[in-house]
């Protein structure tokens, strides 16, 4: 089991000085990877709960970080694709490859908020379908010397789009309904689930994933199973504890769990604890909490 954590990106301790501490201090501890998520808007009158009020953009948090670390991953879970022209996000993230020495773990969704399509300028309708061609025009633009593409949503002019990454970054698929997780196992190097998921439920997605992989003809053994573990600390012996809430001791307990589940990787990520994600939580309570957890949550601790 890989063990990664959330960098603040939510909230009020979602600052660059604050980044940079956990950053370095995880890298120093042993942990595989540092993670960052995406929300374009708030809706005034929507109560999406205080972890979305105020995000830091996720791919320059990345970029800011590639330059203070050196070995550890830095992931992404999920950039929606749709807010992305496919030439955009394939340039911002092979530069992001390029400037983190390769390190780049790209995961990729759908989104769901129908204010954000709209301030984006593309209809909710049809994003399965536009999910498939979009991360073939995305690989191709990674892969392929010169492109030219027309589809049902996206057109690319005969062109270059250089320099391309080498290695192409892993592409990882979040979502939870089944036909989602299906074109995990068939398209994507590896799937998250999200911070919402009924984590006692992994192994029936997984097993979802993997046949759906079986199926395409590809090895469901390569695949990579992440959980975006939204990590509360909290008093032990909570009555109807959900996974990763409760103590130190019980939240270690549930990563084993989850490993026998068939999950490869687990980030802990703070920032979707209302006590510490949250614009109006006090910002030296928040990192005195998150260190305390770095700390006791690192591999091997």
């Amino acid at each position: 089991m890989r063990i990664g954590f959330g960098v603040p990106v939510s909230g009020s301790w979602a600052t660059p000085a604050n980044m940079l501490r956990v950053a370095r201090r995880a890298e120093d501890l042993g942990y595989d990877s540092l993670w960052t998520f995406q929300r374009l808007l708030y809706p005034v009158g929507q109560d999406l709960g205080p972890s979305y009020h105020s995000v830091q953009d996720p791919v320059v948090t990345l970029a800011y970080l590639a330059g203070v670390t050196e070995r550890v991953r830095l992931g992404v879970a999920v950039l929606n694709m749709p807010f992305f022209s496919p030439a955009l996000l394939a340039k911002q993230l092979s530069t992001l490859q390029q400037v983190s020495g390769g390190r780049l773990d790209a995961g990729l969704g759908l989104g769901w908020l129908p204010e954000e399509f709209t301030a984006s300028g593309v209809p909710l309708a049809g994003r399965g379908r536009r999910a498939v061609e979009y991360l073939q025009v995305l690989r191709r633009f990674w892969h392929d010397d010169i492109i030219s593409h027309k589809g049902e949503f996206y057109e690319v002019a005969l062109s270059h789009q250089d320099p391309r990454p080498h290695p192409a970054p892993p592409v990882l698929l979040g979502g939870t309904a089944e036909v989602a997780l299906r074109r995990a196992g068939e398209l994507a190097d590896g799937w998250i689930s999200s911070s919402r998921a009924d984590l006692a439920t992994m192994d029936r997605q997984i097993g979802i994933i993997k046949q759906a992989a079986r199926e395409a003809g590809r090895d469901p053994e390569a695949l990579r199973f992440i959980c975006r573990g939204a990590t509360k600390v909290r008093e032990p012996g909570l009555a109807d504890r959900p996974a990763l809430t409760g103590s130190l001791e019980e939240i270690r307990s549930d990563v084993v769990a989850l490993a026998g589940a068939g999950v490869t990787e687990v980030f802990h990520d703070l920032n979707f604890d209302p006590e510490i994600g949250n614009p109006d939580a006090d910002p030296a309570i928040s990192m005195r909490r998150a260190e305390e957890a770095l700390e006791a949550l690192a591999p091997g601790a």
